[in-house]
């Protein structure tokens, strides 16, 4: 992984979208409360983030022979387009696509949303991994399409299980960042 890029993204995600206060104040997804926040929003909806992550990422993938790359809507969506405008800028075709959490009752009734057929490989995107729950729906979701999924790439590991849930389904994941490396960063660990 590129150590400058790296270290840019930590410093984003510090300023952007890293929450910390000493009490659990931070009602998460689960419902469990936690001393910390990470909003990726606001981080991958940013010109700097989406030019960081989206070369962090391809540098990642971009020799495995990935054809597309997506995850459940919303936060997927701007890491995957992230993702396919840095490899078209490098010459490299990887389209991007959007996994829905239910089909649409209407038109198609599509639950994947791209430029994707059956037998593409993919890699699946996450901005934050907690239980990894949200994680297998969307591998789950690109199997039932037919998609061949390589693995995963999250912007940030939590550190509470949803890795080792997630590797029970593809061979690999990679977290750009965990949440102890910008707790330490931040000075809160």
């Amino acid at each position: 992984m590129n150590a400058d890029l790296k270290q840019k993204l930590t410093a984003l995600l510090l300023e952007k979208s890293f929450r910390y206060n000493p009490e659990p104040v931070f009602k998460l997804a689960s419902g469990r409360m936690s001393n910390y926040y990470i909003d990726c929003r606001k981080t991958t909806h940013s010109c700097a983030g989406k030019h960081i992550i989206g070369n962090l990422i391809l540098g990642l993938i971009a020799d495995t022979g990935v054809q597309a790359v997506g995850g459940l809507t919303m936060g997927a969506d701007p890491i995957a387009c992230a993702v396919s405008y840095a490899a078209h800028e490098r010459g490299l075709s990887i389209a991007s696509f959007s996994i829905r959490k239910e089909p649409k009752a209407h038109g198609m009734q599509q639950q994947v949303e791209g430029d994707v057929k059956a037998g593409d490989r993919v890699f699946i995107l996450e901005d934050v991994v907690t239980t990894g729950g949200s994680t297998i729906k969307a591998i789950e979701a690109a199997r039932r399409e037919g998609l061949e999924v390589l693995g995963v790439v999250a912007l940030v590991d939590r550190e509470e299980g949803g890795r080792e849930e997630i590797l029970k389904h593809v061979s690999s994941l990679t977290a750009l960042c965990t949440a102890s490396e910008l707790q330490k960063a931040c000075g809160a660990a």
